[in-house]
């Protein structure tokens, strides 16, 4: 029983040490408008996607680059769309087989200075990860104070 409690918290304290790796794939990408349009990515760590491509999309051919680029070493990339196409803008930041797909609304006029960034969602295997982990931990524990001396 011994060797099982070891092992346990072993496993777990290995799955606590790479929590960081697990989550450190996703791409938060959000944009700012102003005259143009300012977009920034950065991982879930909050490090900059640096050099990542971009591709712009107009809403009148989605289905062909209306522009291609790279974001800057803070992963950031300006650009400015043609207001004379109105509708959703999709702008998709990739590097590495990671990345993120922004839709920006953009109207006949300019639009005063905003800032839009998505909210962060878990995925169903985060979040059962997360359940198995804690329900782990409060049974490892349970079993270490139950055990005889």
């Amino acid at each position: 029983m011994k060797k099982y409690i070891q092992h346990a918290l072993i496993a777990q304290i290995m799955i606590l040490a790479l929590h960081g790796a697990a989550f450190a794939h996703g791409v938060l990408a959000g944009y700012t408008e102003t005259s143009g349009i300012k977009i920034t990515a950065v991982y879930d760590s909050g490090e900059p996607m640096s050099r990542g491509q971009v591709t712009v999309f107009a809403p009148d051919n989605p289905a062909r680059a209306w522009l291609r680029a790279t974001l800057d070493d803070q992963g950031e990339f300006s650009f400015f769309p043609d207001h004379t196409i109105p509708g959703t803008w999709s702008v998709q930041v990739r590097q590495a087989g990671h990345g993120a797909m922004i839709h920006i609304p953009v109207e006949d006029t300019e639009t005063s200075e905003s800032i839009h960034l998505p909210a962060r969602q878990l995925t169903t295997l985060q979040l059962a990860l997360m359940i198995g982990c804690v329900s782990w931990g409060f049974l490892g524990t349970a079993l270490f104070f139950k055990r005889k001396n």
